[in-house]
């Protein structure tokens, strides 16, 4: 990957750009499923009947990253889209993040579905292990590819104006109604589940990726990750006690790190890291 030279000069994301991202994630993904919602009849004739894995409903997830990148060229252009893809690059995490993602987020799965009397892990489908690790890296290019937008461009320019703590519930809250949407429609799984304890969730969920965002001075990588390891489909169905264990988990986190969580000190403000911080990213 070409990096922009430390040299280069590249235009900063402003605090305004707040309302571009949200209102084009919105648009974008309401805009698309409200047609299978009040045009059921024209929206299925057209693009064909709305499912997880149709390309309307991946456009529509994809809509934070699209709208990411379309902020992210509108202010700084080609050098700036190349500075925000270098995040992705910043792998440095510390370890117990590392441990939090790979163990603590599987346990808590595992946890909550035993406490409900269920498997250790999700049943595999008819077609064999095969099919499973086909839908594990479907959902890698599903769900984690939002953290472009929320991680990506909306945490750093709220962390600007509020501590951590308070950017990640409004994260959270803006997250989980973008959401809204895909529980009116029959072929998504969404339908199939309660709106309160999902927004609770996704409330939670932002608020336990905000340290792991700030502890790796802005990286996407392990953002994504997270975001993975909460749609992998090994994990089995913990609803709702996955729910009821990450609440405590999320008391424990910041309590941790009430020293980071509670102050903007430290925190990511800048959508695009500095040229010399791309640069050893892409060095090492």
């Amino acid at each position: 990957m070409v990096i922009a030279s430390p040299n280069t000069s590249v235009a900063k994301i402003p605090s305004p750009a707040i309302f571009a991202f949200v209102g084009l994630t919105f648009l974008i993904s309401w805009g698309l499923l409200g047609l299978y919602i009040f045009l059921p009849e024209i929206a299925s004739s057209t693009f064909g009947e709305i499912s997880g894995s149709h390309p309307v409903f991946f456009v529509a997830t994809w809509s934070p990253a699209i709208s990411a990148f379309l902020v992210v060229f509108f202010y700084s252009g080609l050098a700036g889209i190349r500075l925000f893809l270098s995040r992705l690059l910043l792998w440095r995490c510390p370890t117990g993040w590392v441990a939090f993602i790979l163990v603590v987020v599987p346990l808590v799965y595992l946890a909550g579905s035993l406490i409900k009397g269920g498997p250790v892990l999700a049943p595999l489908p008819p077609e064999g292990i095969g099919a499973m690790i086909s839908v594990l890296f479907m959902m890698m290019f599903l769900g984690p590819v939002e953290e472009f937008g929320w991680r990506g461009v909306l945490q750093p320019l709220l962390q600007r104006h509020m501590a951590p703590i308070w950017a990640g519930i409004l994260i959270g809250a803006i997250w989980g109604i973008w959401h809204l949407p895909a529980f009116f429609l029959s072929g998504t799984v969404f339908a199939t589940w309660n709106f309160l304890p999902f927004f609770l969730g996704n409330v939670v969920l932002a608020v336990l990726v905000t340290p792991i965002f700030n502890s790796t001075k802005g990286s996407l990588l392990w953002p994504m990750l997270f975001h993975w390891q909460l749609i992998n489909p090994f994990w089995p169905d913990a609803q709702p006690w996955d729910t009821r264990i990450l609440l405590g988990v999320v008391v424990i986190v910041v309590w941790w790190n009430r020293n980071t969580m509670f102050t903007r000190e430290g925190a990511v403000t800048e959508v695009l890291p500095s040229p010399q911080l791309a640069t050893r990213a892409v060095d090492v």
